[in-house]
C-alpha cells in the first residue's frame, strides 16, 4: 500500500523544477516575489512545494546572503474551525516570534508584530467586512442587536425588561472593544495594518532572514476560504524579503473569485485578480508514457524488500534516466533491472506489470497519467491481491490488474457483460474475447459493437495476458465489492448445488441420481441444465462422451430438460456425430426428431446406417 502524502523523494525528475522556483526566489534577493504552482488535482503539486522547500534549504544562504526561513501553511487544514486570514497571520508571527528567541535577535520587534496580528484577529469580531472594520464599528452580532434594541425604544416599546436588554447590550459591547483600540486612542483599522506592514518588514530586517511561505491545498477549499486566505497573502505581499509559492489550480482559484465577485459578469476580473498576486506561474509537467511507467516502477521498489540504499540508488538512477528521454532513452523493466544486481522474483514481475500497464495508464481520459489516481489505482490492486491470498483464492496480479483497468474505466454496460460471460460459462472463462484477441493482436480489423466500441477496448485487448481462455472467477470474486459474481450455482438449494457437482465430476455415475434429481425445482433444473451443456460445448467428438450420461439423467428427471438437450444435438457439427450415440439416446421420446434432423443433414454415413438399422429394427420411441 503507498499512502497518498506529500513526499520529499522525487520519483518523477520533478526536482528540476523544483530547482527552477528554488533559484527564481534565490535570484529575487530578498526582493518580494510571488510564485504560482498550478496543476490539475493529484498531479503533484503538494510534492512539488516539499521539493523546492528541500532546494532552498539544501542551498547556504540566498544571494544577498541572508538565510530562508520557511512558513508552510494549509488553509484546507482550517476551514471550518478558524478564519484562514487570520490563521495565515498568526502562523506567520508565532513563526518569527520562535525565529527571532532562537537567534536571540529582533525579540522586540516579533511580539509587537504578533500583539498587531492579534489586535487584527480581536478587530475581526468588528464587522464581516473590510468597510466596516475600517469605520471602527463593533462586533456584527452585537451592532445588530443594539439596533434592534433601539427600533423598539423608538416605537415606544420602552418597559423594564428592555431597559435592563439594552444595559447587557451595551456592557458586551464595552467589553468586547475594551483592551483593544482603547490602548491606541488614535489608532484606525487602516494605520494599524500599515502598521503591521511595517512590523513586518522591520522583523524580518533585523532577523537577516527572507522569509518563504508555502502555501498549499489552496484549491480544495470552499471559495469564501480561498479568499480569505489570497487576501492574507495580499496583506504581506509585495514585502521586502518575502516570497511565497502558492500551489493551486489555477482555474479553481478564479472559479472561487468569479465566485467572490458574483453578478459581476467580467472573466477577465477573475484573471487579473490572480494575475495580480500570482507574478510568475509556473505549471506541473504532464506526465508522459516514461514519467507513468518510471513513477509505478518505482512504487513498487518503494514497497520491496531491496534496503534503503539499493531503493535510493535506483531512484537517482531512474530520475537522470528520465532528464534524457527527450533524447530517447527509455524507462522501463529492462533499465530499471540494470541499475542492481538482483532483484526478488515477486518484484521483477509487478515491474513487468507497470511495464504493460503504463501506456494505458498514461492516455486513458479515467487516469491520464495522473500520480493520485495512479496510487489509487495501485493500492486498490494491493487489496485485492491481499483479499486473495487471505482467502485462499489463486490469482495472477497481471490478470487482476487487467480487469481492475477494465472495471475503473471501461464502460459499466461492457463490465457488466464481461462479468456475465465468466458467470455462464462453466470454467469462468469470457471465451467471446478469444476473436477479439486475436485481431486486436494480428492487427486485423476489429468492428465493436457498443457498449464495446472505443478505443480503451482495442487498447486493453493488446495488453497481456490474453483473457479468453482464463478462468477469472477467482479474479472477480475478489472484486465483489463493485461487482459481485453471481454465479448460477448461487441460486441453486444446497441439494441441487450438490447434484450439479456430482454430475460434473461424476457422470458416469448419473443414472443413480434421477430418482433425487426428480425432486429438484423446475427452476433449478434449468440452471443445471444450462451448466451441463456448457460442459457438453466443449466435446468435439459426439460418440458417447460421459457428459452425455449426465445431460441424460436430468432428462429423464425433468422430461422439459430433454427438447433443451435435443436442440444442442441438432445443433451439434456434422462431423461430431458418431455412430455410438445413436443407441445410446434411441428410447428417448424427442430421439426422432435428433434422427430426422442428421439424416438430412451431412452426418457420415455410418451414422445414417444406424439410424435406419435402428428404425427398422423398432427400437426407436415413438413421438
Amino acid at each position: 500500500m503507498w499512502v497518498d502524502n506529500e513526499t520529499t523523494r522525487d520519483f518523477l525528475n520533478f526536482s528540476g523544477v523544483a530547482d527552477t522556483v528554488a533559484e527564481i526566489v534565490v535570484q529575487a534577493g530578498g526582493r518580494p516575489i510571488s510564485i504560482g504552482v498550478s496543476g490539475a488535482w493529484g498531479v503533484g503539486k503538494s510534492s512539488m512545494i516539499k521539493l523546492t522547500q528541500t532546494s532552498l534549504a539544501n542551498r547556504e544562504r540566498c544571494e544577498d546572503g541572508k538565510d530562508f526561513v520557511f512558513v508552510e501553511f494549509n488553509a484546507w487544514l482550517y476551514q471550518g474551525y478558524d478564519d484562514a486570514r487570520a490563521a495565515l497571520m498568526d502562523v506567520i508571527a508565532d513563526k518569527l516570534e520562535d525565529e527571532a528567541e532562537r537567534r536571540q535577535t529582533a525579540i522586540d520587534k516579533s511580539k509587537d508584530l504578533l500583539r498587531r496580528v492579534q489586535w487584527l484577529r480581536a478587530a475581526k469580531l468588528f464587522a464581516g467586512s473590510a468597510a466596516a472594520l475600517a469605520f471602527g464599528l463593533p462586533p456584527a452580532g452585537l451592532v445588530s442587536r443594539a439596533w434592534s434594541l433601539g427600533e423598539k425604544a423608538f416605537g415606544g416599546e420602552i418597559d423594564q425588561e428592555l431597559w435592563e436588554e439594552g444595559q447587557k447590550a451595551a456592557g458586551e459591547i464595552r467589553q468586547q472593544t475594551q483592551g483593544l483600540l482603547a490602548d491606541k486612542p488614535a489608532s484606525s483599522p487602516p494605520k494599524e495594518i500599515q502598521a503591521l506592514r511595517d512590523a513586518f518588514e522591520k522583523t524580518l530586517e533585523e532577523l537577516g532572514v527572507t522569509l518563504v511561505v508555502l502555501i498549499d491545498d489552496l484549491d480544495r477549499c470552499l471559495p469564501e476560504t480561498t479568499i480569505s486566505t489570497l487576501e492574507a497573502i495580499r496583506l504581506f505581499l509585495f514585502l521586502e524579503n518575502t516570497a511565497f509559492v502558492i500551489a493551486a489550480d489555477t482555474e479553481m482559484i478564479k472559479y472561487a473569485v468569479r465566485k467572490h465577485f458574483e453578478g459581476v459578469n467580467d472573466d477577465l476580473l477573475a484573471t487579473n485578480y490572480f494575475d495580480k498576486l500570482i507574478q510568475v506561474p509556473i505549471r506541473v509537467p504532464a506526465l508522459g508514457t516514461q514519467e507513468v511507467r518510471a513513477y509505478m516502477m518505482m512504487l513498487f521498489v518503494e514497497n520491496s524488500s531491496l534496503d534503503k540504499d539499493a531503493r535510493e540508488k535506483i531512484r537517482a538512477g531512474v530520475c537522470s534516466q528520465l532528464r534524457q528521454t527527450w533524447q530517447g532513452k527509455r524507462v522501463d523493466r529492462a533499465f530499471v533491472q540494470s541499475l542492481h544486481e538482483s532483484f526478488p522474483d515477486d518484484l521483477i514481475g509487478k515491474l513487468d506489470t507497470a511495464d504493460r500497464l503504463a501506456p494505458l495508464m498514461t492516455g486513458a481520459t479515467g487516469i491520464s497519467g495522473n500520480p493520485r489516481l495512479i496510487k489509487r489505482f495501485l493500492n486498490a490492486l494491493a487489496i485485492r491481491m491481499t483479499i486473495s491470498k487471505a482467502q485462499g483464492v489463486g490469482v495472477d496480479e497481471a490478470v487482476l490488474a487487467k480487469l481492475l483497468l477494465f472495471e475503473r474505466l471501461g464502460d459499466p454496460q461492457a463490465y457488466a457483460e464481461l462479468i456475465s460471460a465468466v458467470s455462464a460459462n462453466e470454467l469462468g472463462k469470457p471465451v467471446f474475447l478469444a476473436d477479439w484477441e486475436a485481431k486486436a493482436v494480428s492487427g486485423a480489423e476489429l468492428e465493436l459493437k457498443p457498449p464495446w466500441d472505443d478505443s480503451f477496448v482495442r487498447e486493453w485487448l493488446l495488453l497481456r495476458p490474453a483473457l479468453s481462455d482464463i478462468d477469472l472467477r477467482g479474479a472477480l470474486y475478489v472484486s465483489r465489492e463493485h461487482a459481485p459474481l453471481i454465479t448460477p450455482e448461487d441460486r441453486l438449494s444446497s441439494e441441487a448445488a450438490e447434484l450439479l457437482t456430482a454430475l460434473l465430476e461424476q457422470p458416469e455415475m448419473s443414472a443413480s441420481l434421477i430418482a433425487r434429481l426428480a425432486t429438484v425445482s423446475r427452476a433449478e433444473t434449468v440452471v443445471m441444465m444450462d451448466r451441463l451443456l456448457d460442459r457438453a460445448r466443449q466435446e468435439q467428438n459426439w460418440g458417447v462422451p460421459p457428459i452425455l450420461d449426465a445431460c441424460l439423467a436430468l432428462a429423464r428427471a425433468d422430461p422439459g430438460q430433454g427438447a433443451r438437450l435435443a436442440a444442442f444435438l441438432r445443433e451439434r457439427p456434422a462431423v461430431q456425430i458418431q455412430p455410438n450415440i445413436v443407441p445410446k439416446i434411441a428410447d428417448q421420446s424427442w430421439a426422432p426428431g435428433v434422427f430426422d434432423s442428421w439424416e438430412s443433414g451431412d452426418v457420415a454415413p455410418p451414422v445414417k446406417a444406424a439410424i435406419t438399422r435402428r428404425r427398422k429394427h423398432g427400437n426407436i420411441a415413438i413421438q
